[in-house]
């Protein structure tokens, strides 16, 4: 079993950067009185990231072996160079945008995702609400690259870099950066639009680090001044029980299964976006936005 070195992490070192920076925010958010943060709420958050960190830590050296059995099969030795960065950002952000984009259109992948989606505050607290159930399996997605000639080394901490950037866009304080950036870049204001239950906002922006794919594929969406997100999922949870964050739309989906009359209305349930039903209105995040384009 291969271990990916402790030192070649970046995501240890980024630790000191997040306990700062929710500092700096908790202490603007006391003066302005802003009410970004709810105690409960972000202790929940905090508590599904520290058990996705434990899972995480031992799927990433499953991973990491897996990784290097693949490497033995490589097309291409690509290497150690700086261009070998460039290609590695874009090879590995594409993956995490389709990722990230069916683990919102398939419903049982959105029942792994949709907890770092419950919280109705958003914050950069909220970007440690982790998921248990994906990181089973998510580094699945990333095994073309070892074939091509990616080094597994380089990939993890690929991984890890994204992380540490996509943490720092959940917050609210920062509203816009310069044109060009919001351009090309996943930013604060874009996540937000990601983080909304808006039926305009609902299943946009799945960037990770470049909002590109997103601008090429169809799913951007801009944050409107006249329209403020509103955070959460369509059908609020009101719990801070993290088993029950975790786990409910499991259990929504098993009680949607045994009710469907038909083996393949219980499939759809399963692979279907979230909100499709067989015997009531269809409340598909494409269907609902339709609705509202033409009304």
């Amino acid at each position: 079993m291969h271990v990916m070195p402790f030192e070649y992490d970046p995501v240890v070192y980024a630790i000191p950067f997040f306990l700062i920076t929710i500092g700096i925010e908790l202490y603007v958010n006391h003066k302005e009185r802003l009410q970004l943060y709810e105690t409960k709420d972000s202790l929940a958050s905090i508590g599904m990231g520290l058990g996705s960190l434990v899972i995480d830590l031992a799927m990433k050296t499953l991973a990491f072996t897996g990784y290097i059995f693949l490497f033995q099969f490589r097309l291409f030795d690509i290497g150690w160079h700086w261009w070998s960065w460039v290609l590695v950002l874009f090879a590995d952000d594409f993956t995490f945008y389709w990722h990230h984009r069916l683990s919102h259109e398939i419903r049982l992948l959105w029942a792994a995702h949709v907890n770092h989606h419950s919280s109705q505050h958003f914050n950069l607290s909220t970007a440690l609400r982790q998921s248990w159930a994906e990181q089973l399996y998510k580094f699945i997605w990333w095994s073309w690259m070892p074939l091509l000639g990616f080094d597994p080394l380089m990939m993890m901490m690929m991984m890890s870099i994204s992380l540490i950037y996509q943490y720092w866009v959940h917050t609210e304080l920062i509203r816009k950066l310069p044109r060009v950036l919001e351009l090309v870049l996943n930013t604060p204001s874009h996540h937000r639009v990601h983080h909304a239950s808006n039926i305009r906002y609902l299943d946009r922006n799945h960037a990770g680090i470049l909002i590109i794919w997103d601008r090429l594929f169809g799913t951007f969406a801009e944050e409107r001044e006249e329209e403020k997100p509103v955070y959460g999922i369509t059908k609020n949870i009101h719990t801070y029980n993290l088993f029950k964050i975790a786990t409910h739309e499991f259990a929504d989906i098993w009680h949607d299964v045994k009710r469907a009359p038909t083996l393949k209305d219980k499939l759809k349930y399963m692979f279907y976006s979230p909100g499709w039903s067989h015997n009531g209105p269809d409340l598909r995040a494409n269907t609902l936005r339709k609705q509202v384009s033409e009304s």
